[in-house]
């Protein structure tokens, strides 16, 4: 396995160029199955989830073609995804396993087809995040629902149906996944409970281009009046408000000063509002923000993950790994996931003070300085802390199982080596 060496203490100093949302990409993508027209979506980042998914709507049927483009001055990739018959309704373990977002072909393929049948899906080991909601959403709208030899196996006669459908949690794969079989239902779909996040809104905005009617964008209450057909189109996706944020910890943490252009600073004003608190400067620009850290003295703040717009649970391990290094104390409680503290081991190796308490919260105690030393990933931004930590940590740091990273985040080391990072990936046949 790939691993990445970074010897750490210089101060980041440049541009960022933010790439497409993941998040947004991959329900998007999934979107592309519910008409037999082609769909092109502009700025999809170059990730190997881009790649698993792909390489499953293949094994469904899906015509793929690929091209490289230039968006603001920038390379970026423009997919046309065309599925005018699926040959396949299975989604098989081979596939799934490798990505937990599989799951979105579950609503346009039962919406489109009557039939699915999903392997359960596997992802990032952050504690189990079960597929309860988008079935018993599914359910009430008509689906009848079996897990066999650890598939799901969906069916329903005719069309789905709509139904008032409310969240016990506000859970983003379930709202995606109901938003895209509720589009071809038959009647009126009423999902209460709604995840908002951005990256929501952007798959609303996509679907109502294909012609459906979809309302309550940016809200907790979502409708949806159902159409016999979806047109395709073309849409350009959001830009990436967690890698925008995972790069504005990096200038604070190295008391750097990056401009991160095609940042939407309004997606992130809870985590932008702390690093303010802290200490360091935010500013506005044309195209995105400035995080300016120089001569900053960082001062601990208390996190806490809630659905958005609180602050995101993917940019929890990035905030640690920034309190680490800060003056005071600071309470981070994980609020959405269970076991997303796998990466307190790794960052204490490195001279970090944390005492976790439970499941659900860390008292982190900042220090001096950090040392460089051999850690080891175990989720996709778990992994970016590591990277973070080992940027602002005294000589050398060497983060193992780097595959992680490949899943959310976009020519990494290029990025980072653009604005003065001492940064190179070391591949396994190194």
């Amino acid at each position: 396995m790939d691993k990445i060496k970074i010897i750490g203490g210089k101060p980041l100093f440049g541009k960022v160029y933010i790439s497409g949302a993941k998040n947004t990409a991959l329900p998007i993508i999934c979107a592309s199955l519910l008409t037999e027209e082609p769909v092109t979506v502009k700025n999809i980042p170059f990730l190997s989830d881009i790649k698993s998914l792909n390489n499953l709507l293949l094994q469904i049927g899906s015509q793929i073609e690929e091209k490289t483009e230039e968006l603001n001055g920038h390379l970026t990739r423009t997919i046309t995804y065309h599925t005018p018959q699926a040959t396949s309704l299975v989604a098989p373990y081979d596939y799934v396993r490798k990505m937990r977002a599989s799951y979105y072909v579950l609503g346009p393929l039962l919406a489109r087809y009557g039939h699915v049948e999903l392997s359960l899906p596997g992802g990032c080991a952050i504690g189990a995040r079960p597929m309860d909601i988008h079935l018993s959403s599914l359910e009430q709208m008509g689906a009848n629902i079996e897990i066999k030899n650890g598939y799901v196996v969906a069916d329903i006669k005719g069309r789905l149906q709509g139904a008032h459908i409310s969240f016990h949690s506000a859970s983003v794969g379930a709202t995606c996944n109901i938003l895209m079989a509720a589009a071809l239902a038959e009647g009126t779909t009423v999902i209460e409970n709604a995840a908002k996040e951005p990256e929501i809104a952007d798959l609303i905005d996509i679907l109502n281009k294909m012609g459906a009617h979809i309302e309550g964008a940016n809200t907790s209450t979502l409708t949806i009046n159902g159409v016999e057909k979806l047109h395709g189109i073309t849409h350009t996706i959001i830009n990436d408000r967690i890698e925008a944020g995972s790069y504005a910890v990096a200038a604070a943490i190295t008391k750097g000063r990056l401009e991160l252009i095609n940042a939407n600073a309004e997606y992130l004003q809870t985590p932008l509002s702390i690093l303010r608190k802290m200490g360091v400067k935010i500013e506005m620009t044309d195209s995105g923000f400035i995080v300016d850290a120089q001569n900053c003295t960082l001062q601990g703040h208390d996190v806490y993950t809630d659905y958005y717009p609180g602050f995101p649970t993917d940019l929890q391990a990035q905030f640690m790994a920034l309190m680490c290094v800060s003056e005071g104390a600071a309470m981070i409680t994980e609020s959405i996931w269970e076991n997303r503290f796998m990466h307190v081991p790794e960052l204490m190796r490195m001279g970090a003070n944390i005492n976790v308490h439970g499941h659900a919260s860390a008292i982190v105690r900042g220090v001096k300085k950090l040392s460089g030393a051999p850690v080891m990933s175990t989720d996709l931004r778990a992994s970016f802390a590591l990277i973070l930590a080992g940027l602002a940590a005294e000589g050398e740091t060497v983060v193992n199982r780097v595959y992680h990273l490949d899943r959310g985040y976009e020519t990494l080391e290029e990025k980072f080596k653009a604005v003065g990072a001492d940064i190179e990936r070391i591949k396994e046949s190194d």
